[in-house]
C-alpha cells in the first residue's frame, strides 16, 4: 500500500508541475490578438496569483474536510493534544500565527511577481536552474532573520551551486529579478520552518491559510487603481489590473487554456506535495522535487526549442550534483538519528 501511495504521489507531483511549468512559460510569451494582426504579452501577475491561490485554498479545504479525522479542523493543533486545551500563544488561530501566515503570503505574492517578470529577460531553463538554488537564499534568510548556523558541507554545496549557475546568467536585470525572487522564497521557507517548529500545525492547514491570505492580498492589489510600478503593477498609471486582465482575456482568448492549466495544476500539485510530506517525509520530497526540476528543464528545451551550450549543461549538472549531495547528507543524518532512537528504545525496554 505504501509503495502504491508513493507511486501516486510521484506521478501526481511530476504530472501536475510539469504541466504547470509548460503553462507558466507559455504565459510569459505574447498571445495573438483576436484580430489576428498583433500579439501582446499578458501583464497581470496579481490576476495569475489570485487564480492559483484561490484554487489552492479550495483544494486545501477540500483535503482537510475529506481526509480529516474526527476532531480535526482548520484551527486545531496537529496532532491534537491529549492534555489541556492549547494556550493562546500556541493556538494556530492566534493573532501571532495569523500574522506569520500573512507575512508568508506577502512574500509569496511579491516573489511570484518577480518570478513572472524574470521570464522576460531569462530563458525558462535558466530560471528553473536558478530556482533550484533555493538553498542559498534559505540559508541567508535563516541567518539574517533567525541567526541560525549551518553544517560545513552546506557551504560547499552553496559554492557548487554558485559555480554551476554562473554560465547561465545573461541579462543583469533578469539576474536581479531572479535574485529578489530567490530572497523572497528564502524568507518564505525560513518563516514556514519557524511556524512548524513553534506551532503544531499540519501542512494542509498552512496551505489553506497562506493561500487564503494570498488570495486576499493579490485581489486587493489587483483591484486598487495603483500607479505604474515596475514588476508589481506594469499596467498604466492609476489603473486596476483586474479589468485590464479580463479585457486581455476577451481580446486574446488563446490565453484561457494556459491560464486555467497554470491555476489548476498548481493547486492540485500542492496537494500531492503535502501528501508526500505527510506520509514519506521531506527527504523523499526533496528527491522528487529535484528530479522533477531536471525533467522540467529538459521538457522546456524540447517543447520551446531552447538552445543550451555544453558549458550550460555542465553547469546544470554541477548545480543538481550539489543539491543531490545535500539530499544525500540529509538522508544519512536522518538514518543515524533513527538508529540512535532505536538504541535508546532498546535500552529502556531492557531496564
Amino acid at each position: 500500500m505504501s509503495v502504491l501511495r508513493l507511486g501516486l504521489c510521484v506521478l501526481g507531483v511530476y504530472s501536475m508541475f510539469l504541466l504547470w511549468a509548460v503553462a507558466q512559460e507559455r504565459l510569459s510569451v505574447p498571445f495573438q490578438h483576436i484580430d489576428g494582426q498583433s500579439t501582446d504579452k499578458f501583464k497581470s501577475p496579481f490576476f495569475l496569483g489570485t487564480c492559483q491561490s484561490f484554487l489552492s485554498s479550495l483544494s486545501a479545504l477540500a483535503y482537510i474536510v475529506i481526509r480529516g479525522k474526527s476532531g480535526s479542523s482548520l484551527s486545531r493543533q496537529a496532532p491534537p493534544s491529549s492534555s489541556s486545551a492549547p494556550s493562546h500563544t500556541s493556538s494556530p488561530t492566534s493573532k501571532v500565527l495569523l500574522l506569520r501566515y500573512l507575512q508568508v503570503s506577502a512574500f509569496i505574492t511579491l516573489a511570484a511577481s518577480f518570478g513572472f517578470a524574470t521570464l522576460s529577460y531569462l530563458t525558462y531553463p535558466t530560471m528553473v536552474l536558478g530556482k533550484s538554488c533555493k538553498l542559498v537564499p534559505v540559508m541567508l534568510m535563516n541567518f539574517v532573520m533567525y541567526r541560525r548556523r549551518f553544517a560545513p558541507h552546506k557551504y560547499i554545496v552553496v559554492a557548487m551551486v554558485t559555480v554551476g549557475i554562473r554560465d547561465h546568467m545573461a541579462k543583469l536585470i533578469g539576474i536581479l529579478y531572479l535574485l529578489v525572487n530567490l530572497i523572497l522564497d528564502g524568507a518564505v521557507n525560513s518563516t514556514q520552518d519557524e511556524v512548524f517548529v513553534r506551532y503544531k500545525v499540519t501542512g494542509q492547514q498552512m496551505m489553506f491559510w497562506i493561500n487564503l491570505f494570498c488570495t486576499l492580498l493579490s485581489t486587493a492589489l489587483g483591484t486598487l487603481p495603483l500607479p505604474h510600478i515596475p514588476v508589481l503593477h506594469p499596467s498604466g498609471g492609476l489603473q486596476s489590473e483586474f479589468p485590464n486582465a479580463i479585457g486581455f482575456i476577451r481580446t486574446h482568448p488563446s490565453v484561457i487554456v494556459p491560464l486555467v492549466q497554470f491555476s489548476l495544476t498548481g493547486a492540485l500539485g500542492q496537494l500531492f506535495i503535502f501528501e508526500t510530506l505527510q506520509h514519506f517525509g521531506s527527504l523523499t520530497l526533496v528527491m522528487i522535487t529535484l528530479t522533477r526540476k531536471m525533467f522540467t528543464m529538459v521538457l522546456s528545451v524540447v517543447v520551446y526549442d531552447h538552445k543550451l551550450t555544453l558549458g550550460q549543461w555542465a553547469g546544470a549538472g554541477i548545480v543538481f550534483g550539489g543539491i543531490s549531495v545535500e539530499a544525500w547528507v540529509k538522508r544519512k543524518e536522518v538514518h543515524a538519528k533513527r538508529v540512535l532512537q532505536e538504541k535508546e528504545k532498546a535500552k529502556i525496554k531492557s531496564l
